[in-house]
């Protein structure tokens, strides 16, 4: 079990007698663990079909306002702040199994609190517990995936994270069609019963095993998982690589991987995704178009498509190349929506009579071109987003850190991309407000073309290597 070339571990896992294990239990194990972002999907996708559903809620039922509508789809997020704080403590203490595990009951508990709820103190509280959830799922489920995978399919299945994600939103937004909120939170507690039950019979990640001392049961779960301990690379778990310091902020090992997944979800966020998806419906709103509700679907969809294209192709085109295509394809579709507004500034909105594919008519001269103009770029922008900054992040995140630290380096991680997401979230309105919503997108624009430089500059291509390799790169071994 020596440490192998980056060429020769590309195909990785044969048997002596030159064919292949079976291998397919990783993918069970994988699924299981991606119905935790699955079950964080459905969570955040929850408050789209939830609101209007509640506003108008008769008789004795909690009815939101304008405020309590706005808490009600933020909370969630910083609820996943502190859940990452949590799953950062958890993952090193309690195992990866286990902190997917645990995060069920808030999942479950916070969904069962909103279908009983006679009254927004009831609502607010179960958003909070199941962002708690979604924070310690974000974090554990990553790390559990790229631990378990071996290198040749380690993209493929650490994109499945945020595929599930655009799944279970996409799901919410559909199930909100045909349910009113109460059945659509009691269908929120089966994704993350379907994982309690899956994960009981998925061993611990082999590398989690070998930083408690057992040796033996590693090599089982890597036999359980992989058919084989062919291409496997033992990790350094001396006592020298026990817990994590301050002082080893001081190592490049630490230190440039911590600085480059820290940005990477401060980026993903500074990108306005969260605001595109919190606020779809009023952005077509914003935008002349009538069926605002079908517009989220519509974006559901596109999202699911293209995370799913860069899943297929993660492990061949490479994390820098996605990463760089989706940051100028952002950059343009912002700039493309933002001119949109600049240009119909001003002009009265006819919304409420137009269908959400035919231009206002009742425009000036071009703004038939103009209303196709923010359809195609708001789509765009799904697209481009979901090939790479979508995914992308949350895998490097999981590939990057070295094990001994992994716990608390995700965490902070988890906690910057959620307190992102809460600020982004709740200030978006205002900053459209304050910039007027061409310079809000153009601002976007700006934050996306400093995403692309720093892929450029910064961020190590890890694709066809072990977690061992990537490690030692950093620490220029």
């Amino acid at each position: 079990m020596t440490p192998e070339d980056p060429e020769e571990t590309q195909p990785l896992l044969r048997r002596p007698d030159g064919s292949a294990p079976p291998g397919r239990r990783v993918f069970l194990a994988a699924f299981a663990a991606a119905l935790g972002p699955l079950s964080f999907g459905f969570a955040l996708g929850y408050s789209s079909p939830a609101i209007p559903s509640l506003r108008r809620a008769p008789g004795p039922a909690p009815r939101l306002d304008d405020s309590a509508a706005s808490w009600f789809g933020a909370i969630v997020t910083l609820g996943a702040a502190a859940g990452g704080v949590l799953g950062g403590w958890l993952v090193d203490r309690a195992g990866r199994k286990l902190s997917l595990l645990l995060c069920t009951a808030p999942f479950v508990a916070g969904f069962a609190i909103i279908t009983a709820a006679q009254n927004v103190w009831m609502l607010l509280g179960g958003r909070l517990l199941t962002g708690l959830a979604c924070g310690v799922a974000s974090l554990a489920a990553p790390v559990y995936i790229s631990e378990i995978a071996y290198p040749a399919v380690r993209g493929l299945l650490g994109s499945c994270v945020q595929l599930m994600v655009v799944l279970g939103i996409l799901l919410a937004y559909l199930a909100g069609w045909v349910l009113e909120w109460r059945w659509l939170a009691v269908l929120g507690c089966v994704p993350p019963s379907l994982m309690l039950l899956l994960m009981c019979y998925m061993p611990e990640t082999p590398r989690f095993l070998l930083t408690q001392h057992k040796r033996q049961e590693a090599m089982a779960a890597l036999q359980f998982l992989w058919g084989s301990e062919q291409g496997w690379e033992e990790p350094a778990v001396g006592p020298e690589h026990q817990g994590f310091r301050l002082a080893l902020l001081r190592r490049p090992g630490i230190y440039k991987p911590f600085l480059i997944g820290v940005w990477l979800m401060a980026f993903q966020q500074l990108s306005g995704v969260n605001a595109i998806m919190f606020y779809a419906e009023t952005i077509f709103e914003e935008a002349k178009f009538k069926d605002s509700s079908l517009a989220s679907v519509i974006v559901g969809v596109i999202q699911v498509l293209f995370t799913a294209v860069a899943a297929l192709v993660m492990d061949r085109a490479g994390r820098r190349l996605l990463l760089t295509v989706s940051g100028v394809v952002m950059v343009f579709s912002t700039s493309a929506f933002g001119t949109y507004f600049k240009l119909t500034q001003g002009v009265p909105s006819n919304s409420s009579h137009v269908d959400l594919w035919v231009p206002v008519s009742a425009e000036p001269e071009g703004s038939a071109g103009l209303a196709w103009l923010a359809v195609g770029s708001m789509c765009l922008f799904i697209a481009g987003f979901a090939i790479g900054w979508g995914p992308i992040p949350w895998l490097l995140m999981s590939e990057i850190f070295p094990l001994h630290v992994k716990g608390v380096a995700t965490g902070v991680c988890v906690l910057t991309n959620w307190l992102m997401a809460f600020l982004v979230t709740k200030e978006f309105s205002s900053l459209m407000e304050v910039l007027r919503p061409y310079g809000a997108f153009w601002l976007a624009s700006a934050f996306c073309t400093l995403s692309v430089l720093f892929t450029l500059f910064c961020v190590p291509e890890t694709k066809g290597q072990t977690l061992e390799q990537i490690t030692a790169r950093f620490e220029g071994r």
